[in-house]
């Protein structure tokens, strides 16, 4: 037994030495009902070493305390600085999603504007157009263009339509009967030329 066991363990010495004491008295009638262990006294030099290992013992318990202590400290640092570097990954990628959401949305207002813009821009050109339009049409209406000079005018732009090298001519089957009315130009201006 070693000292710690001495010193914590009297409640088991004490019963011990009681049942042993008791076996003993017991051949002369005498029963021993309770000992009481006071004091243990070892020797001298026991008692040194019993000291140091008491004292070696405490110190290796001590050391197995601090370095329990010391790696739970040193697991929990990871973890934190594991949390950390999670918490600071997801930062980041939330500030980029962000970024890139907001990106997004300056770019799709940019073409929004941009698209309104040019719609805005075309009704102006075609509104421009029509009001052109309608004001020749309304000219023409109102001088009382003569239907044999519109004809005659059309033909010398077609004539010069066609004089390019580069241009092909596809007429459509209106554009054809159309043509068919060129033997009537054609009588127009001969009789024109006769009465002169």
């Amino acid at each position: 037994m070693d000292l710690d066991e001495t010193l914590t363990s009297r409640d088991l010495i004490n019963t011990k030495m009681r049942s042993i004491l008791d076996e003993a008295t017991d051949k002369w009638g005498i029963k021993v009902n309770r000992v009481e262990l006071k004091n243990i006294m070892p020797p001298h030099d026991i008692q040194v070493a019993m000291e140091k290992q008491m004292r070696a013992e405490r110190e290796r318990r001590e050391s197995i305390l601090q370095a329990e202590g010391n790696k739970a400290a040193s697991i929990l640092q990871a973890e934190g600085e594991k949390q950390s570097a999670i918490l600071r990954a997801e930062a980041k990628k939330e500030a980029m999603v962000r970024e890139a959401e907001g990106e997004k949305e300056s770019r799709i207002l940019r073409a929004e504007g941009e698209a309104e813009s040019i719609r805005q821009i075309a009704q102006a050109n075609a509104e421009g157009e029509s009001t052109i339009i309608k004001n020749v049409f309304k000219a023409m209406k109102e001088s009382d263009i003569d239907d044999n000079m519109l004809a005659l005018k059309s033909m010398e732009a077609l004539e010069k339509l066609a004089e390019s090298d580069s241009t092909k001519l596809v007429l459509p089957s209106e554009a054809v009967n159309f043509l068919g009315s060129f033997k009537g130009i054609k009588e127009v201006l001969s009789s024109d030329k006769n009465n002169k």
